[in-house]
């Protein structure tokens, strides 16, 4: 992808700070949320104590850095699942995007270290305070980069460890022990500063493999205290048991976001609201886009239903249609500035919105670290 040039970067950041100006969700004075003595917020640049971060929102599950190739990969996989899944007569229906847009074999824009830093400090205008990156090895996600483009915007990254999902595996996996996964999953962890555990997935209904890998996932937590947020498949497929799994190895529900349960719409929600209920967080974490319409109104109603607590947003963005270059109303600010408002014109109110955007997350990833980190 070609270098921004002077004058497109100076037009970028122009358009960031009109979108700030614009945002519909003030800063509130409000007590900050108690978090356990010695707990960080573990970034790529520095631990944090939580309160440092209260300043902007956070999103906890973005990628700001993929191998070449791994979208259209996703694009074929999630292919090939739609037509298996298809029932017979269905008509064929082209597969959504990873993100609110479906992304091409057009150039990478997560390699692109100056549209990236340019698209990280245009966020942090916009009224971002920090950025969890999903990516882990199997997605080809750069740590140095991750650095990079954190260190030239300003906006703290909270690098991932772990796992994505069957199709992305190694191909040996299958053979491996449980205890081959956490292995290597630890050595994830000691190699680079790890705030999060995510995203763990099962990309369809769950596999045996998956499942070996959710319980390594929760002797990693158990061993580290860092967090987890998981890819359910689309639209939510295996949520309650991946919660049933994390549970099973003792991890704490409140330490785990049950991830895209946005895109499981129904209008009683009632799968989110049981892992509400069993104390996890619940990931409505591709929105900002054209879909937004259908799940409004359900989060809207979760939240007049005192369920704010536990919810969580992000936009998940992947596709090149999605950034603030090619997109003037996107960017990776967009849950703040395009989905919030939405929230707010159908009741949600400042304050759960606030709590939403600025607490909930560092409540989520702040945790008392048992492995010390790395430079």
């Amino acid at each position: 992808m070609p270098k921004l040039d002077p004058t497109r970067r100076q037009a970028l950041k122009g358009m960031g700070a009109g979108a700030l100006a614009a945002t519909a969700l003030p800063r509130l004075a409000t007590a900050d949320p108690e978090f356990p003595p010695g707990s960080v917020i573990r970034t790529l640049s520095k631990d944090y104590a939580p309160s440092e971060l209260a300043g902007g929102a956070t999103l906890f599950h973005e990628h700001m850095s993929l191998r070449n190739g791994f979208m259209v990969d996703w694009m074929r996989y999630a292919g090939e699942t739609r037509t298996a899944n298809q029932a017979p007569g269905t008509p064929a229906r082209p597969p959504a995007g990873a993100g609110a847009g479906a992304p091409t074999a057009a150039p990478n824009f997560l390699v692109d270290e100056d549209l990236m830093a340019d698209e990280m400090a245009i966020a942090k205008r916009e009224g971002i305070g920090c950025i969890v990156d999903a990516g882990h090895p199997d997605m080809g996600r750069d740590v140095g980069f991750l650095r990079r483009i954190s260190q030239r915007s300003g906006l703290p990254i909270v690098a991932s460890a772990g796992f994505y999902t069957q199709p992305f595996y190694p191909k040996d996996l299958g053979a491996w022990s449980e205890d081959r996964v956490f292995e290597e999953v630890m050595q994830q962890v000691r190699a680079n500063p790890t705030g999060a555990l995510g995203e763990i997935g099962s990309w369809d209904y769950i596999t045996k493999d998956e499942r070996k890998v959710f319980r390594a996932i929760a002797r990693v937590h158990k061993a580290s205290n860092i967090p987890i947020f998981t890819h359910t498949g689309i639209p939510g497929k295996s949520a309650l048991e991946q919660l049933d799994i994390l549970e099973d190895g003792g991890v704490d529900p409140h330490r785990v976001v049950i991830g895209h349960l946005g895109n499981l719409v129904d209008a009683s929600a009632e799968i989110q609201r049981a892992i509400i209920r069993r104390g996890a967080y619940i990931g409505i974490d591709r929105q900002g886009g054209g879909g937004d319409a259908q799940v409004v109104p359900m989060i809207a109603s979760l939240i007049a239903q005192g369920y704010a607590d536990h919810l969580m947003f992000s936009s998940d963005l992947s596709s090149p249609r999605e950034i603030k270059r090619n997109n003037p109303t996107g960017g990776y600010a967009k849950t703040l500035t395009v989905f919030v408002p939405k929230l707010k014109a159908a009741g949600a109110s400042d304050v759960d919105l606030h709590k939403i955007m600025y607490d909930n997350p560092r409540r989520f990833l702040a945790f008392v670290p048992k492995i010390k980190r790395t430079t």
